[in-house]
C-alpha cells in the first residue's frame, strides 16, 4: 500500500466561491493541511475554481507536476462536476480520476462557527484524498439514437412539437386518445388577450399535421407499453376500433344524415353535454382526421353484450342505412376490432394535457343543483358559432313571457373554483383570471348583460394581460374582491325572486353583499389528468405532490424528465396558457432534435455490473430495480444488467445478499476509504 501511495500524485484545489465558502471556511488553512496528507503532490486555494483561469490552472498543474489524481473542494457536484471533469480530461487525465467535495452546501452554508466549519472542510478533504486513490479509469459509453420521435397527446402542445420536428425532416408518430386532435383549445371561441378566433389559428395547424408526410397521426389511440431506453424505445400503441376505415372515409358525412336516428339523441362530449349527437358522428366540423366514427354503446347495430375479447357483438337490429349511404366507398366496417401497433423511437415527448376541475366538488356554488350555473368550458361552447346554440347565449332554465328561450340580463363569474383553496387545490391555475375576463367580454358582447367578476386576487402577468384587464374596467364590468360564500336561489327581496343570488364578502368595501344574477359561470381550475399516475408509470416519470409531471430541474431543465429521452410539454407539467404551452413544446422538440442530430448519447459509467461467478441467481435484485435494468439469463441462471438502462442508483448493490453486484465509482474500497477519512483524527 505504501508503494502505491508513493506513486500517487494528487492535486488538491479548494475554492473560495467568492464569499460563499471563504466567509465561513478558512480555505488557505485547509489547503495547507491537505498538503501534508500522503500522496498529495500539490495543494492550492483559489477564488473561483470554476472560472476559465481556475480550469486552466488545473490543466497546467497536471502537465507540470505530473498529477495523476485531482480533487476539487467547492460547491455541489450537480453544478460543476462536469466542468472539472472536462478540465481534467483537457489536461491529459482520464476524467474519472477526479473527485469533487461539496464544502459549500454541506459545510459553509450550514455552519455558524468558522473554526468548526474549517475543521469539517479538512475532514471532507481528507476523505476525498483517501477515496480518489482508488479511482479507476472509466470510459463514457455512447448509445446510438433512433431518429424517430413519439409525441403523446394531440393538443396544441403535441401539435406544435410534432410540426417542429416534422418540419426539421424527422419522422414523428403523434398519438391522441380522442377521435380528433385539437385538445381543449379546439373548444375555445376566442383566445386572450388578442381575442383571436381559436379555430382560425388552430385549424390550419391541425390540417398541416394531418397531411404532413413526416407525421403518422394515430387518433383514437393510446400508448399501452413502453420498453427500452433512451435512443431505443419500443412503444406499443392500441388503436381503438372506429368501425370506419379512416383511409376510405372522405368526411362527406352522408352516413350521419342517413342514420336511422333522425334526430341527435346522445350527449355530445365535445359540446360539454350541452348538445346531442347521433351514434355515428364526427366530433366537430374542423376535426382532424375528417373521419366519422361509430359509438358501439348506442349504435343499434351492436348488441349490448361483448365478445370474449371485449369487442361489441354485431347484431341485426339496425337497417344499416349508414352503410347504404356510404355506397361504393365501403368505409364503414362493423367487424373492425382494436389493433396493436409497435414502433421504435429514440425519444418521446409527453403532452397529455390537463382536465378541468369538477365543479360538483364545490357544492356551495350550486353546479348540478341549479341549471343556470355553468362551467367556463360550457360557456365557451355556448358563445361559439359552431356550438350547440350557434353562438346564442340562452339559459337552461327560464322562459320569456312568450315562451321563447331567455337571455341573461346579469351574469356573475366566480374565479378560483378549484384553485387556491386548501379544500381542493392549493395552486393557482394561471389562466382563470384571464379567461374569466375574456368570457365577461364575450358574454357582454353576445347578451348585453351586466357583468360581475368575483375574484380573490387579479393575476395578469403576461404580455398584454394588464391592458386587457383595463379594457374590461372601461367596458363597465364590475370587479368584486372576495371569495364567494355560496350561490343560492333563496330570495330575500323582490329583486331576487326567480334569480340566483351570489353571497360574497366584498373585502374592499368591508361588507357582505348579495348579488342577484340570471346566470353564474364558474371559472374552474386546471388539474392533472385522472390517469396521470398510470401515464407516469408507463413512461417511468415522476410526479410532484400535486400530481403534475415532474421536470428534471425547474429552472435549468424544465422540459426534461429524470428518464433520459423523455420530455414534457404543456399543461401535463403544470398549468400554463397557450403561449407558454407552445414555447415549451418548441423547447421539448429542440431537446429531441439535439439527441437525434448528435446521433448518440453519452452515458455516465457509474453503472452497476454483476460478478457472474458470485451471483447465486436468487433474482432478489430484479424487482427492486426502479429502471428495469436487471434481467435474468435462464440458461446460465445468472442475473445481468443492461448498462444502457442502469442509472447508477445503487439499490441493487445494497440489496444483493451475495454481494455480487458492484457499482463503478462506488465500490467498497472507495466508500470505506472515504468513511475512514471522514472519521480519522489527527
Amino acid at each position: 500500500m505504501s508503494a502505491k501511495k508513493e506513486e500517487l500524485r494528487i492535486g488538491f484545489y479548494v475554492c473560495h466561491c467568492g464569499h460563499n465558502i471563504a466567509a465561513m471556511v478558512d480555505c488557505a488553512v485547509v489547503a495547507r493541511y491537505v498538503e501534508t496528507l500522503p500522496g498529495v503532490a500539490l495543494s492550492r486555494d483559489y477564488k473561483y475554481m470554476c472560472s476559465d483561469p481556475g480550469q486552466e490552472l488545473i490543466q497546467q498543474d497536471i502537465r507540470e507536476h505530473r498529477l495523476n489524481r485531482v480533487v476539487v473542494a467547492s460547491c455541489s457536484p450537480l453544478l460543476h462536476e462536469h466542468t472539472f471533469r472536462g478540465a481534467v480530461e483537457a489536461g491529459g487525465l482520464n476524467p474519472f480520476y477526479f473527485h469533487m467535495v461539496n464544502i459549500r452546501e454541506h459545510d459553509s452554508w450550514v455552519h455558524t462557527d468558522r473554526g468548526e466549519a474549517t475543521e469539517k472542510a479538512k475532514a471532507l478533504a481528507r476523505a476525498a484524498i483517501q477515496r480518489v486513490a482508488h479511482h479507476k479509469a472509466l470510459e463514457i459509453k455512447k448509445v446510438e439514437i433512433h431518429p424517430d420521435v413519439l409525441v403523446v397527446g394531440g393538443g396544441i402542445a403535441g401539435i406544435h412539437a410534432a410540426m417542429t420536428l416534422a418540419n426539421a425532416g424527422k419522422k414523428v408518430y403523434l398519438v391522441e386518445r380522442e377521435p380528433s386532435i385539437g385538445g381543449h383549445m379546439a373548444k375555445f371561441d376566442k383566445t386572450f388577450p388578442t381575442l383571436d378566433c381559436a379555430a382560425c389559428i388552430l385549424t390550419p395547424k391541425m390540417s398541416e399535421v394531418g397531411s404532413h408526410p413526416n407525421i403518422t397521426l394515430w387518433t383514437y389511440s393510446e400508448v399501452t407499453k413502453v420498453d427500452g431506453f433512451v435512443g431505443n424505445y419500443t412503444v406499443q400503441v392500441k388503436r381503438k376500433a372506429r368501425y370506419v376505415n379512416e383511409d376510405l372515409c372522405t368526411g362527406c358525412q352522408d352516413c350521419i344524415s342517413h342514420c336511422v336516428f333522425k334526430e341527435p339523441k346522445f350527449a355530445d362530449d365535445f359540446n360539454e353535454g350541452l348538445g346531442k349527437r347521433k351514434p355515428i358522428f364526427i366530433p366537430f366540423p374542423q376535426a382532424t382526421p375528417q373521419a366519422v366514427l361509430i359509438d358501439p354503446e348506442v349504435c343499434l347495430n351492436f348488441k349490448r353484450n361483448k365478445n370474449p375479447d371485449g369487442s361489441p357483438v354485431v347484431g341485426d337490429k339496425c337497417k344499416k342505412t349508414c352503410v347504404e349511404a356510404c355506397g361504393e366507398k365501403h368505409a364503414i366496417d362493423f367487424t373492425q376490432k382494436d389493433t396493436l401497433q409497435e414502433v421504435k423511437v429514440g425519444s418521446i415527448i409527453v403532452c397529455t394535457g390537463f382536465k378541468t376541475y369538477d365543479a360538483g366538488r364545490s357544492p356551495a356554488y350550486g353546479y348540478g343543483n341549479y341549471k343556470n350555473v355553468y362551467t367556463a368550458l360550457e360557456v365557451e361552447r355556448l358563445v361559439n358559432a359552431s356550438g350547440p346554440t350557434g353562438g346564442e347565449v340562452i339559459l337552461r332554465e327560464g322562459k320569456n313571457a312568450d315562451g321563447s328561450p331567455k337571455t341573461p340580463k346579469s351574469i356573475g363569474i366566480i374565479h378560483c373554483v378549484g384553485s387556491r383553496d386548501k379544500k381542493t387545490n392549493l395552486w393557482c391555475s394561471r389562466v382563470c383570471c384571464m379567461y374569466s375576463m375574456k368570457l365577461a367580454h364575450l358574454l357582454r358582447e353576445h347578451t348585453g348583460a351586466e357583468m360581475y367578476n368575483f375574484y380573490i386576487d387579479m393575476r395578469t402577468p403576461g404580455k398584454g394581460y394588464e391592458e386587457f384587464y383595463n379594457k374590461l374596467l372601461e367596458e363597465g364590468t364590475h370587479f368584486i374582491r372576495g371569495r364567494v360564500g355560496e350561490v343560492t336561489d333563496w330570495a330575500m327581496t323582490p329583486e331576487e325572486e326567480g334569480r340566483l343570488v351570489i353571497r360574497v364578502e366584498d373585502t374592499l368595501a368591508g361588507v357582505v353583499r348579495r348579488i342577484p344574477v340570471d346566470m353564474v359561470v364558474l371559472a374552474t381550475g386546471l388539474e392533472p389528468q385522472a390517469d396521470a399516475g398510470e401515464v407516469r408509470r408507463l413512461f417511468n416519470m415522476s410526479c410532484g405532490g400535486d400530481g403534475w409531471f415532474l421536470e428534471r430541474h425547474p429552472k435549468l431543465a424544465p422540459v426534461s424528465t429524470f428518464t433520459d429521452g423523455v420530455f414534457l410539454a404543456g399543461c401535463c407539467q403544470g398549468p400554463k396558457d397557450i403561449p407558454d404551452t407552445v414555447a415549451q413544446a418548441g423547447a421539448a422538440a429542440a431537446e429531441a432534435l439535439v439527441l437525434i442530430d448528435k446521433g448518440y448519447i453519452e452515458q455516465e459509467p457509474n453503472t452497476a455490473h454483476i460478478l457472474e461467478d458470485e451471483c447465486s441467481g436468487c433474482k432478489s435484485c430484479i424487482p427492486l430495480c426502479p429502471y428495469t435494468a436487471i434481467l435474468f439469463d435462464e440458461g446460465r441462471k445468472k442475473a445481468y444488467i443492461n448498462e444502457a438502462l442502469c442509472k447508477g442508483c445503487g439499490t441493487c448493490v445494497g440489496s444483493c445478499p451475495s454481494a455480487s453486484i458492484v457499482q463503478n465509482l462506488f465500490d467498497d474500497q472507495e466508500i470505506f476509504s472515504e468513511i475512514e477519512g471522514v472519521l480519522a483524527y489527527d
